[in-house]
């Protein structure tokens, strides 16, 4: 342990050497992959265009280091504080003085539909005189349990409804473009809550997607503990994905062992569905590596008996599912541990470089559960036609100062009409604008 542990050190040092000198521009250059052990750094071996590569062939063993309590300390945004984008791309404020902004949706008009989580409501802003920053601010649904995800049905140019993902189920609001409140009392579609189950804590995000063709609604739904036998009735239901017909009927268990699937995407080239995912705590700094994957039908990816394959946790002495080992679906990109990714989008845009087409964009609200700071920023996923090499790149950071203190956490992703990145922060509860340069 202590020849890979120096090894790492070594790695992380020239990282940093890269960090300070290298003009990264992912459109223009080959990022340095920090690999392995090397990619389990801290913040501060985080910046624009660093590519990160964590295999399941280099996974520390468990409690190789002890599991940490480290709870972020938010606070307001610092003095002369900026975040930091690749060359080409500048980042604004689009708007501040949210409350708990986490679900960001671009309808087809250009509106931003933006969930406030806490609250239990959903607001539209509008950007009227096309100078980047919202001029309308209104609420269009309130008296909602938790929201989440939203989207709109049909796909396309003409939706009829905008569906929720509650924290106790999925309803729905009729909707026609350019609405800026909803008409009339929202329907319920179908329930989440499992006999009570998912009501008593645990993960309390659902996301929503519909498949490209719009015959299908996909809904995500995490565990309520870290890492409980299904044997305890709190977990029916839970740690799975869904997939239903729009109206709630013929719903179906599509992937399941999957701890917590917070953020949901079809990816626009293939329609396959990805998934962002927090992995379980406790085993460690380096353990178990959150991830992004495209979700295959009927995969099971080993939550809560293995990780990432057929590594058993330590926690189950006595497994009562070992027949799984060698049928447990391995996922696309792992990521650092603790990241907390949460949601994800898939760039369809036309303002960004053409190399940027198709990429996933994620947000890591950051780590609780580790030692040292790790997330909070927004990363980018490179693919070629639609599939991914397990390699994922920085693309916003400077979230956290130099005490590791933290003054943003990102949450939301959507692509805006005019093809820049937005993304929502609950730490600063504001909604940031990343743009190419002119």
């Amino acid at each position: 342990m202590k020849n890979r542990s120096s090894l790492a050190r070594r790695r992380l040092f020239a990282a940093s050497l890269l960090v300070g000198f290298l003009p990264f521009s992912p459109a223009r250059t080959a990022p340095a992959v920090l690999e392995g052990e090397g990619a389990n750094g801290d913040w501060k071996a985080s910046a624009p265009g660093v590519r990160h590569h964590i295999d399941v062939k280099s996974l520390p063993a468990p409690f190789a280091t002890e599991s940490a309590k480290a709870q972020p300390k938010v606070i307001p945004r610092p003095d002369g504080a900026k975040l930091q984008v690749p060359d080409g791309f500048e980042v604004s404020e689009y708007v501040a003085g949210l409350q708990n902004p986490r679900y960001l949706l671009t309808a087809p008009n250009g509106d931003i539909f933006v969930v406030e989580s806490g609250p239990g409501r959903i607001r539209v802003l509008r950007d009227t005189d096309g100078d980047g920053k919202p001029d309308k601010n209104e609420v269009f649904a309130k008296g909602l349990h938790q929201p989440f995800g939203i989207a709109f049905y049909p796909p396309g140019p003409d939706p009829q409804y905008l569906y929720v993902g509650n924290t106790d189920g999925v309803v729905r609001f009729p909707y026609k473009n350019g609405d800026l409140a909803a008409s009339k009392d929202p329907e319920p579609i179908t329930d989440l809550s499992s006999g009570g189950h998912l009501t008593g804590g645990g993960h309390w995000t659902r996301d929503i997607v519909f498949s490209k063709d719009g015959k299908k609604l996909y809904a995500s739904i995490g565990s309520k503990s870290n890492v409980d036998e299904d044997n305890a009735p709190v977990e029916n239901e839970r740690a799975r994905i869904f997939e239903m017909n729009p109206d709630g009927s013929g719903k179906r268990v599509y992937a399941s062992g999957i701890r917590n699937p917070v953020g949901l995407a079809i990816q626009p080239q293939t329609g396959a569905l990805w998934t962002s995912v927090n992995e379980r705590d406790g085993l460690g700094d380096d353990l178990v590596p959150d991830y992004i994957t495209e979700v295959k039908d009927g995969g099971f990816y080993g939550w809560p008996w293995f990780y990432l394959g057929n590594n058993p946790d330590p926690r189950h002495k006595a497994n009562p599912h070992s027949d799984l080992a060698g049928k447990i679906t391995v996922p696309d990109v792992l990521v650092q541990a603790h990241s907390a990714s949460l949601k994800l989008v898939f760039y369809d845009g036309d303002q960004f470089p053409a190399e940027y087409k198709g990429d996933a964009f994620a947000a890591f609200h950051g780590s609780w559960n580790r030692s040292t700071r790790t997330g909070y920023k927004i990363i980018r996923v490179p693919l070629k036609d639609g599939k991914s090499t397990g390699v994922y790149e920085d693309f916003v950071t400077g979230f956290v100062t130099s005490d590791g203190d933290v003054w943003g956490r990102p949450v939301g992703l959507t692509v805006a009409k005019d093809g820049a990145l937005l993304f929502s922060d609950d730490g600063g509860n504001a909604i940031w604008r990343v743009s190419a340069k002119k």
